[in-house]
């Protein structure tokens, strides 16, 4: 969707925003036993760490290896939304354990292999669901929202109007 590099970096804010607010507060759900309104506050405090760290990962190094996975599987003549499924799901496969490391040694209380294993098993169902259902298609209506573009339809219409 983005044509530019300005809107890759708008579109991957956004998407690293909304994705990471939704993890953590699916994280502090799971490690308080529920959710209240609190949860969705507390989530908040992980964002100015966890935002930063998700974008660098994503926009540096991370979408251009998923890019290059999705294109093996992938021709650039198939249907554009199953390119964006492909590449989404195969960021899901690189972020998720990407960032589970990160939160595990940045907020669990034990630090060890095999906390960061569970905590990778524990989120990458909810990241991949919430990423092909909720977040992405959201953050492409978002995004749609910003950069709309003009319809080449309206062009000629405008000059008929004007040559009458």
């Amino acid at each position: 969707m983005p044509k530019n590099k300005f809107q890759d970096v708008v579109f991957t804010i956004i998407m690293a925003t909304i994705m990471v607010y939704g993890m953590v507060v699916y994280n502090v759900a799971l490690n308080t036993g529920g959710v209240t309104g609190a949860t969705f506050v507390a989530a908040l405090h992980e964002l100015p760490i966890m935002v930063p760290i998700a974008f660098i990962l994503e926009f540096f190094v991370v979408g251009k290896i998923a890019k290059a996975l999705a294109f093996s599987v992938m021709r650039p003549t198939d249907r554009p939304q199953f390119i964006t499924y492909a590449i989404s799901i195969c960021i899901c496969c690189i972020m998720c354990p990407t960032m589970s490391l990160v939160a595990t040694i940045l907020f669990k209380d034990t630090k060890t292999f095999g906390t960061w294993i569970q905590t990778w098993a524990m989120n990458f169902p909810m990241a991949l669901l919430y990423q092909l259902f909720y977040c992405g298609p959201f953050v492409r209506l978002i995004f749609r929202t910003i950069f709309r573009e003009k319809k080449e339809s309206q062009a000629p219409v405008a000059a008929e109007s004007e040559a009458a």
